[in-house]
């Protein structure tokens, strides 16, 4: 008791000097206290202006990185719409003698397409980058090869039938270039995701940072404030000693005040400070959940050109082979597909329009491989006039035939199925009875949708089932997606768990 009894005078004591030495130190300063107050200031300026240059620099470092990955995607979308049909053409008119080769500009668009290559590779930064436009431009060394090649056994008066097979083989490398572009794009669009996600993580890191230098600044501003409140008492309360006899004047609750009034508008302004940056998070969050609501817009939105160009090929078959009515016929669901597809930009569609949409493409399908190809739907009329996501269905169709039923190539069957499991839920199914999916496989791909993470060991077997499940997860919802059931050489299932919307309950995008 004793020892605790002398150890509090102590502690009190030992404040006494600190501040008194504080307060004598200050005082001998030879700053006046308008100085001391703007070194004081000039020091907070300085701990809160860092932190935002180091935010600007590193949001302009993102912003460049993001415009020049969202030019080499726009640069490599342009070509993969535009050469091969300019280059097949050009070189067909040339075939067909309507044009000379000197006077043909299939050399003109391979020098842009290699102009344009060029301006993605002095943007590339990375390795991987690097190593797939190195592959293009060989790949584009060699049609360059070919296409001299063609022009050197025209002018040594070659036939009609050697310059067909060149220029078949012609289109075979710039078909294989389109694939490439492709990859690229995709590689460039995962990047950028990686680019969006990296720019979150900087930017929590950030407002943490923000946080914490802001405590360290509201401590510092309390500190200084109490030793310069020292460092005047000190001279104010010796010249009180002095003119106490003569004046009675409190200075002290003045001083109070007015100390009191000026904390108070900073914590105001340090509130109000917070509650911007509060905003600020919240709006980045909501922007970056657009921005990966618009991303997925623009992948639906990329329709597959092979799929066109194979259909139109087929209408141009079965026009010269005298099938009208089956060329209407296809025209007609190819009509009906892109309707559905494009749907005004709404990202919904009601049920039956997705399955008159999967419809249309399983038609124009079995005209193409009406030897491998048997398929049938099986959807309740309960759920018909329900709303679902547009381009739900038509991928995992896809799927199933190009990685199922061709891979077999014994032919097998499609079945699409609709089930309404109770009143708030609805199941579809896509099965068939194609290759089926090996166990190490479907444990990667399983394991890609749990984490949302694709990876090209994945294969495109497996990329559209996972942007099915994504595009399913960010509109409806985590606790809905997609599972898989395969047996490697028995067939695939798979199966979309939905919620039953209809469409004046459908939230809004």
């Amino acid at each position: 008791m004793a020892t605790e009894i002398n150890t509090q005078p102590n502690r009190q004591n030992i404040f006494k000097r600190f501040k008194s030495k504080s307060s004598s130190y200050l005082s001998s300063i030879p700053l006046s206290i308008r100085s001391k107050l703007l070194l004081s200031f000039f020091a907070i300026l300085i701990m809160m202006a860092s932190i935002n240059i180091v935010l600007v620099v590193r949001a302009m470092t993102y912003k460049s990185q993001y415009d020049i990955l969202i030019n080499n995607i726009t640069t490599a979308n342009e070509i993969t719409g535009n050469f091969r049909s300019d280059l097949d053409t050009a070189l067909w008119d040339i075939v067909k003698g309507e044009v000379n080769f000197e006077d043909g500009n299939q050399y003109q668009i391979i020098d842009e397409v290699n102009h344009k290559i060029e301006e993605m590779g002095a943007n590339a930064d990375s390795d991987e980058e690097e190593k797939k436009l190195e592959v293009i431009r060989r790949t584009m060394t060699t049609l360059i090869h070919y296409v001299d090649e063609l022009g050197l056994h025209m002018s040594q008066g070659s036939n009609y039938d050697s310059n067909v097979v060149e220029l078949d083989n012609i289109r075979i490398i710039t078909s294989l270039l389109e694939d490439m572009f492709q990859e690229y794009v995709l590689y460039e669009v995962d990047l950028t995701g990686v680019k969006v996600n990296e720019t979150q993580e900087t930017f929590m890191q950030w407002v943490i940072t923000s946080v914490a230098v802001l405590f360290i600044v509201i401590l510092f501003s309390i500190f200084t404030a109490w030793m310069i409140s020292e460092s005047i008492y000190v001279p104010i309360k010796k010249l009180h000693d002095v003119t106490h006899k003569i004046t009675h004047e409190d200075l002290a609750v003045l001083v109070s005040s007015s100390n009191v009034d000026e904390i108070t508008e900073l914590g105001m302004s340090f509130n109000i400070m917070i509650s911007k940056i509060r905003e600020l998070v919240d709006e980045t969050v909501h922007k970056q959940d657009e921005l990966k609501k618009a991303e997925m817009r623009a992948l639906q939105a990329q329709i597959n050109p092979h799929f066109l160009y194979n259909t139109l090929d087929t209408i141009i078959w079965l026009s010269e082979a005298n099938k009208k009515d089956t060329a209407v016929d296809v025209v007609r669901s190819l009509s009906s597909f892109f309707r559905v597809s494009l749907s005004k930009g709404c990202d919904w569609v009601l049920i039956n329009k997705e399955l008159e949409h999967v419809s249309s493409y399983l038609a124009i399908q079995k005209v193409r491989y009406r030897d491998i190809l048997e398929y049938r739907t099986e959807i309740d009329d309960s759920i018909l006039d329900g709303i679902i996501l547009k381009l739900t269905l038509q991928p995992l169709v896809e799927n199933a035939l190009y990685h199922g039923i061709k891979n077999k190539r014994t032919g097998g069957t499609i079945i699409v199925r609709g089930i309404r499991e109770d009143e708030e839920t609805i199941r579809f199914e896509v099965e068939d009875n194609g290759i089926g999916i090996p166990k190490e496989r479907l444990l990667q791909i399983a394991t890609a949708m749990q984490s949302g993470n694709y990876t090209d060991e994945i294969g495109e077997n497996g990329y559209g089932i996972f942007n099915v499940d994504k595009r399913v997860k960010l509109f409806y919802g985590e606790q809905y997606g997609v599972t898989i059931d395969s047996e490697f050489n028995q067939g695939t299932l798979v199966k979309v768990h939905l919620p039953y919307r209809l469409a004046d309950t459908i939230e809004k995008y």
